[in-house]
């Protein structure tokens, strides 16, 4: 558990999941069009995944997989969200909020652009933050390796936790 003396903590998340034909793809939250989607023990939403692992590791705390381990079938097909409202319970009662989050989804196709203000809206809805403090950018991988070829997609996530004055 993070020391709450410190005013500031910084933490990073990152997720990957190979996508497959008869999947859905959720991507923070919002389900996307697509001849495939996450392969996943839930329902594989990356931005989530990678949020959750970004707050806990600023909070010093354990990981998704620790916390939701793909091995229990209480998680099977669960809806990812309640991964971030456990992260977001455990920051508030460590005393911070979310000062900024910066996400950068890789994904050859879809397109990200049509869906960031949709995935915005839900993240600072769970986050309990401003849209403004939450930056999502979409990238493509240049048709390079697994993520490039459409085979699979990731995210990384940048967040500042501030403490609660």
């Amino acid at each position: 558990m993070a020391s709450t003396d410190q005013p500031t903590r910084i933490g990073h998340g990152f997720d990957l999941h190979r996508l497959e034909p008869g999947c859905d793809l959720i991507v923070g939250g919002v389900k996307f069009e697509h001849d495939r989607g996450c392969d996943a023990h839930s329902d594989g939403d990356v931005v989530y995944h990678a949020v959750t692992d970004a707050i806990l590791g600023a909070l010093g705390q354990d990981d998704i997989g620790q916390l939701f381990p793909d091995t229990d079938a209480e998680w099977k097909g669960a809806d990812s969200r309640v991964f971030v409202e456990e992260a977001v319970n455990c920051m508030s009662a460590a005393g911070y909020t979310i000062g900024n989050m910066d996400i950068t989804v890789i994904l050859q196709r879809p397109k990200m652009s049509p869906h960031k203000a949709a995935i915005q809206a839900n993240l600072a809805a769970l986050l309990r933050c401003e849209p403004s403090h939450v930056n999502i950018k979409g990238k493509t991988h240049e048709k390079v390796d697994a993520l490039g070829e459409n085979r699979a997609i990731a995210c990384h996530v940048v967040v500042l936790l501030e403490r609660v004055t």
